[in-house]
């Protein structure tokens, strides 16, 4: 028997968390138990709750946990896991790994403050996160390993630096009848995949032969505008807050987001396309993270490599400026517009963006460029979807600024793209699980995999499990 649970993710975005459990009558003598990603729920005061809540199954059970990806709604809840008892190994490619350190310790920063707010206590600490680094086992891309019942491969998601699929072959699966299987298994989670072409990033490696698919639906329901004009829309941003006297502020997540708009305006600066004008990374996590992926080049694609390899510094160029300290952040506030200021969170639900918002929203001059996906609930989001007056910080502030979208810079696919995905299995796949996307978004992907690809699919709700076989 094999059975998958959805534990976050589930018509939802944030928290992924999913369990496969093999049945005790397997070749170990022992149900084998595994974990891919443990993530942060996000985005409203329930997701809170539900971070706080116990997890749906005993933490010590759990023999291994495999890791996506670095973002929060990926690992926010691994040190948690770690503290309740989960003494199995964590497993991920070795950027994935580096980036998932900063990435809790700069959570649970946000935690601590959010505790302080509501007066309760932060359910990890930093105690919990040197532990589950202690676990952690990073792992290349295409070294296929063993957990007990399972070998287990990480194929290149082409999301985020380092991010990965995680591919589990099951091969010796017992029936009831005692008889077993004489073709293995292949259980396929997609993780976050990416939306090629990246400027930094390789795409998303092919999976042809998967007989269970996980596959995120962020944008499910969406097509995407062509990436190609992302860069010829900043350049006209930046232009245009220039011209405008004004200030362009980007909420940019800290990884990935921040360093391909880096690279993208290194070559805007570098050719003279855009205004000399100061540009800020006002953003600690970013910085570090930046650092990382210096450390890792040769994950890059090709012309990033070129462009790399023919001198250029990529994540430096005239005018860029990287404030790490509260006072150079405060800093900015003296330098007259024009100037640009990409600051975290990327949702506007937190971080030094949140200052910048509160300080320069309310002046027509200015603009709110906004560069990724704003869940439901988010600041972001409300201010995406027309706003007129919001609160930040208990100030009540008139929106008079620009809001503008690039919609071109997503790290997602959009439906066009996860129904090329999936038809490249088609021919072997049993089932599609479609997770990571707001109920309307999974339900529609759901019905398009269903109609175009004649294939069974289904958008699980929380705690369902399903018998695999």
């Amino acid at each position: 028997m094999l059975k998958l649970s959805f534990y976050g993710g589930a018509q939802e975005v944030t928290g992924a968390n999913y369990l496969l459990e093999s049945d005790p009558s397997t070749s170990s003598g022992q149900a084998t138990k595994l974990l891919v990603d443990c993530g942060l729920f996000q985005g409203s005061k329930i997701a809170e709750d539900k971070n706080r809540a116990p997890f749906d199954y005993d933490p010590k059970s759990i023999n291994a946990l495999f890791v996506t990806h670095s973002h929060i709604d990926h690992i926010g809840r691994i040190p948690k896991l770690v503290k309740e008892g989960f003494g199995g190994t964590i497993y991920s490619t070795p950027p994935t790994k580096d980036l998932a350190e900063i990435m809790l310790i700069d959570s649970l920063g946000v935690l601590e403050k959010e505790a302080q707010r509501d007066n309760k206590e932060v359910f990890y600490n930093q105690e919990d996160v040197r532990q589950a680094m202690s676990q952690w086992q990073a792992i290349d891309y295409h070294q296929e390993f063993e957990v007990q019942d399972f070998k287990v491969n990480f194929k290149n998601a082409g999301h985020i630096l380092g991010s990965a699929m995680i591919e589990i072959i099951y091969g010796g699966a017992t029936s009831v009848g005692g008889s077993r299987t004489s073709v293995p298994i292949k259980i396929v989670f997609t993780g976050d995949l990416g939306n090629p072409p990246a400027p930094l990033l390789r795409p998303p490696e092919e999976v042809n032969d998967a007989d269970f698919l996980i596959i995120e639906s962020t944008y499910g329901d969406k097509v995407h505008e062509d990436r190609k004009e992302r860069k010829i829309k900043l350049e006209r941003a930046i232009e245009d807050a220039v011209k405008a006297g004004g200030v362009l502020m980007m909420p940019a997540f800290s990884l990935e987001r921040t360093q391909e708009i880096l690279f993208e305006l290194n070559d805007l600066v570098e050719h003279g396309r855009i205004p000399q004008v100061p540009i800020f990374l006002d953003s600690p996590l970013a910085i570090m993270a930046t650092e990382i992926y210096k450390k890792y080049e040769n994950y890059f694609n090709q012309e990033a490599k070129y462009v790399i390899n023919s001198g250029d510094e990529i994540f430096k160029f005239p005018g860029l400026k990287m404030t790490k300290t509260t006072e150079e952040s405060k800093s900015i506030n003296e330098i007259p517009a024009p100037k640009v200021i990409i600051a975290g969170s990327g949702m506007s639900n937190g971080g030094r963006i949140i200052h910048h918002e509160r300080r320069y929203l309310s002046d027509p001059k200015n603009t709110l460029l906004l560069v990724g996906y704003q869940s439901a609930g988010s600041l972001g989001r409300i201010l995406q979807d027309g706003a007129k007056s919001i609160t930040i910080l208990g100030d009540k502030i008139e929106v008079r600024a620009k809001i503008e979208v690039i919609r071109g810079y997503s790290a997602h696919p959009d439906q066009e793209g996860l129904v090329e995905f999936v038809q490249k299995s088609a021919e072997t796949l049993k089932q599609v699980f479609v997770v990571q996307g707001e109920s309307s978004s999974s339900l529609f992907f759901v019905q398009r995999v269903r109609d175009y690809l004649g294939l069974n699919a289904q958008a699980p709700q929380y705690s369902d499990s399903i018998q695999l076989l």
